[in-house]
């Protein structure tokens, strides 16, 4: 496990220690979960959008036939 330090605006900080203190959890737990989650929905972000890139690039693109009735169905039954 590595050591990293890091500098907190004060009301972060404060929440943190509030946090911990009504969840009797230690502030680095908590800040290691928080980041945890974080560093995953960043990395799935990526993923997509590197997915979606390379679709893009080998033409893979919606026909017009899908992209009327994509919005026919969201858009149908809104009137």
């Amino acid at each position: 496990m590595s050591t990293m330090s890091l500098r907190l605006p004060d009301e972060m900080a404060d929440t943190l220690a509030r946090l911990a203190k009504a969840t009797g959890r230690s502030k680095s737990f908590l800040a290691i979960n928080a980041l945890r989650d974080y560093l995953a929905r960043e990395a799935w972000q990526i993923a997509e959008i590197q997915q979606a890139i390379e679709e893009a690039d080998a033409g893979d693109f919606a026909t017009a036939d899908e992209v009327s009735a994509t919005l026919t169905k969201w858009t149908g039954n809104a009137r």
